[in-house]
C-alpha cells in the first residue's frame, strides 16, 4: 500500500515548477513594461521641464518693470506657446504622438507646460495593455536674482 501512495504523487514537483516558472514570467514582463512607463513619463517631463523653462523666459525688455523688490517680467500666453512650439521643434526627441495640451500662463509670472504622448510596452501581453496616453505637467518661472 505504501507503495501505492509514492506511485501517485509522481510528477507533482513538474507541475509546480511549471507553474512558479510561469509565475516568474508573468512578474518579469509586468515589471518590465512598468519599468518602460516609469522611464517614459520622466523623459516626457524633462522635455516638459525644458519647455516650460524656454517660456518662462520669453519675454522682451520692454516687459521687465521694476519694482520695490527688484526687475520683474511679464509674461504673455502667445509668446510662451510660441517659445514652447520652437523648443519642442528644435529638441530632439522620440515621442509617439507627442502633443501640447496647454502652454500658457496664468499669473503673468510662471510659464505652465502641459505635453502628453502616447506610451507603448516593449513586450504586449495579456496583462499590460497595448499603450496608454501619459501626460506631465511643469511649471517654470523666470526669476532675477
Amino acid at each position: 500500500m505504501r507503495a501505492t501512495r509514492l506511485s501517485d504523487e509522481d510528477g507533482s514537483t513538474l507541475l509546480l515548477t511549471a507553474f512558479y516558472g510561469f509565475l516568474g514570467l508573468v512578474l518579469i514582463l509586468l515589471v518590465v513594461a512598468s519599468t518602460s512607463l516609469y522611464l517614459e513619463r520622466k523623459r516626457l517631463f524633462t522635455l516638459a521641464d525644458g519647455a516650460a523653462l524656454a517660456g518662462a523666459e520669453a519675454f522682451g525688455l520692454e516687459s521687465v518693470a521694476v519694482t520695490s523688490s527688484g526687475p520683474r517680467a511679464t509674461l504673455d500666453s502667445a509668446d510662451v506657446a510660441s517659445a514652447v512650439t520652437a523648443y519642442l521643434n528644435a529638441a530632439p526627441h522620440a515621442f509617439e504622438a507627442l502633443q501640447t495640451e496647454r502652454a500658457e500662463t496664468l499669473d503673468g509670472r510662471s510659464a505652465t507646460v502641459e505635453l502628453s504622448a502616447y506610451w507603448r510596452p516593449p513586450l504586449v501581453s495579456l496583462l499590460v495593455p497595448e499603450g496608454i496616453r501619459i501626460e506631465v505637467t511643469a511649471v517654470a518661472r523666470s526669476v532675477f536674482g
